[in-house]
């Protein structure tokens, strides 16, 4: 098979080199961030419940931002059937982030559209799919993983969302640009220099007082 027809638009499964590529053709890491999730080990927790496609990932959180608070401002995307706000283990303080399952995939998909980088107690937060068990071989953000913020960059940008792959130009099509280009400058080039000589000649014959009529 070739690799145009194995090209897609989202990622299908998480590679970390395809995630920090322009149009997902990459085969070698190109960045640090890249080669730390490529050689770290992660195991998703098996005791989470609900439907992943359901779910929502939220984060950047107001460490004082309550449970309450977030139940209540994402109930108005959908009915939602679970909820967990992460805590500190020792502390107990919240660290900033948390997970909401609607009952229905629509109100979850709503949610991501609208909810992203909204202002929640004076914080802008960052609103995504739970990718941890929606695609395989998914790498958190702290082992190096996480999506780009910019692929047109060509670089892993921390704490951002997928997004569509750029497709990859046919090398015969690219081919035919350059040469296209080529010629246009050639061309241009070309009318450059016969108005220059125009104009010289010009300029010549207004001194000699051979002006034209």
């Amino acid at each position: 098979m070739k690799a145009s027809e194995e090209w897609s638009k989202f990622a299908k499964t998480y590679d970390p080199v395809k995630v920090g590529s322009i149009d997902g053709t990459d085969t070698e890491p190109h960045d640090k961030a890249v080669v730390r999730a490529i050689n770290s080990e992660y195991r998703p927790n098996k005791f989470v419940k609900g439907r992943p496609e359901n779910t929502i990932f939220i984060s950047n959180l107001n460490p004082k931002t309550t449970k309450d608070i977030v139940r209540d401002y994402f109930s108005k995307y959908g009915v939602i059937k679970r909820f967990r706000l992460v805590r500190d283990i020792v502390t107990g303080f919240s660290k900033g982030y948390a997970f909401v399952e609607y009952e229905k995939e629509s109100d979850a998909e709503e949610a991501y559209r609208r909810a992203y980088k909204t202002e929640l107690d004076g914080k802008n937060i960052f609103v995504d799919f739970e990718c941890e068990r929606l695609l395989q071989g998914w790498k958190p953000r702290r082992l190096g993983g996480g999506f780009g913020g910019r692929k047109e960059s060509g670089q892993i940008r921390f704490g951002c969302r997928d997004r569509p792959y750029r497709k990859p130009i046919p090398l015969e099509l690219k081919e035919q640009e350059e040469k296209h280009l080529r010629s246009y400058s050639r061309d241009r080039n070309n009318w450059r220099a016969s108005s220059h000589s125009k104009g010289q000649y010009r300029s010549r014959d207004e001194k000699n007082g051979h002006k034209k009529h």
